[in-house]
């Protein structure tokens, strides 16, 4: 869902702000982009656990070297853009496009993001309704000077007042997006912060640095000096600040950027982080997935057109908006698994390794003397029985060191 009410001075997505939506129109094309690709996918129906008879009986597709296709749909995420501006009937309607055109299991995660300026209790309950039961609310900070700086909508009140809404409508399931490093901003006022968040939040919390993107408002003030650059130093220090006072709140640092207590993790951020396969759909989406209803047996790179409007026509022409697919080399899966894997606690098990590449396993590839050996023995990385993956301390700076281990797969 591309369109906001305003485009914030840090963003640099792709959203689009209009004077007049038909919704109708766009959520038609959501559901008709939906059904196409999914039947492109083939993710399959199965019944009571089991393939249909339908996905066991196709002799004509070829075997594949890919991780097994998934008999259903595990998660649908409502991202953006503001998604909460859609309303309950658009997300509904493409809940039911999934829900036809494939599986949807009943446990499935159904995640909608939502700002706090568009997220009364009455409207999050018109999504409950529709299917949701996981909301991700871009809070971002708790403070009224700080959201003006980022040119966001709501007041650190409203805030407030949503994520409580929330978690009275999804208890146990609401996310809050911080934003750390703003221009200006200290250590103490981060800290303020985050003791700020732990006494509203739910159980999983999701923290960004912010990325200072060429082309942005906020970018040029910084750039023309109307606003101070944050020191690296001071960054680092922020972000070791929030893990240690997360964790000592209960909550898991499961990757780079997440937390969760109670085990409420994001099932469908963990699908990327573990390079399952994935569909995309609206305008600007991406996805991994096998053509199998082409006959595929390759993992396909798929971005959707940009433009709404264009996306829109696309859509209607030909059923879907694609505009680039590219088949991934088997080395481009390795690199994907590689720096999305060691993102998150777990890293990247031997068998989920195996999957991409049974003939070179994770020992193979990194316990030869190496880059990767000297990242064990530096005390950043983990090679055991359970896989491969990140220390604690090597969490913070994977960035810095996942050169070397690309460079160690490439020669391999």
């Amino acid at each position: 869902w591309p369109y906001c009410r305003k485009r914030c001075s840090y963003c640099n997505f792709n959203t689009y702000v209009v004077r007049a939506l038909d919704e109708a129109a766009v959520r038609a094309c959501l559901v008709r982009e939906a059904q196409t690709l999914l039947r492109l996918s083939q993710v399959h129906r199965c019944v009571s656990g089991v393939r249909s008879e339908r996905a066991l009986l196709r002799p004509s597709v070829p075997t594949c070297s890919s991780p097994p296709s998934a008999c259903s749909v595990s998660s649908v995420f409502f991202g953006g853009g503001t998604p909460s501006l859609a309303s309950p009937g658009t997300v509904a309607a493409v809940l039911e496009a999934v829900a036809g055109a494939a599986h949807l299991a009943a446990a499935a995660e159904v995640t909608l993001e939502a700002n706090p300026s568009s997220a009364s209790t009455s409207r999050l309950a018109g999504f409950r309704a529709a299917g949701v039961n996981r909301l991700s609310i871009g809070v971002q900070s708790l403070d009224d000077a700080e959201l003006r700086m980022l040119g966001r909508e709501h007041t650190a009140a409203e805030a407030r007042q949503a994520v409580e809404a929330a978690r009275g409508l999804f208890p146990g399931r609401t996310s809050m997006d911080l934003l750390f490093g703003l221009p200006g901003q200290s250590r103490d006022a981060w800290a303020q912060r985050l003791e700020a968040a732990l006494g509203l939040c739910d159980d999983h919390i999701s923290l960004y640095q912010l990325t200072l993107e060429r082309g942005t408002a906020l970018a040029a003030q910084v750039r023309g000096g109307a606003l101070p650059a944050p020191p690296q130093d001071l960054l680092a220090d922020m972000y070791e600040t929030a893990r240690n006072v997360l964790v000592a709140a209960g909550f898991r640092h499961y990757e780079v950027s997440n937390f969760a207590r109670k085990g409420a993790l994001s099932t469908h951020n963990l699908s990327y982080w573990r390079a399952d396969e994935y569909i995309g759909v609206g305008p600007g989406a991406h996805g991994r997935f096998v053509l199998r209803g082409e006959g595929g047996c390759s993992r396909e790179a798929r971005v959707q057109t940009l433009e709404p409007v264009t996306w829109m026509r696309e859509v209607q022409s030909h059923g879907h908006g694609t505009r680039s697919r590219a088949v991934l080399k088997p080395l481009e899966q390795l690199e994907e698994l590689l720096t999305l894997g060691l993102r998150t606690d777990e890293g990247i098990t031997h068998e989920r390794w195996g999957h991409f590449s049974p003939q070179l396993s994770l020992q193979d590839v990194f316990g030869e003397p190496g880059e990767a050996l000297a990242l064990q023995q530096s005390g950043w990385l983990v090679l055991d029985s359970g896989g491969l993956r990140c220390t604690w301390a090597g969490l913070a700076v994977l960035d810095s060191l996942l050169p070397d281990l690309l460079w160690q797969l490439q020669r391999a």
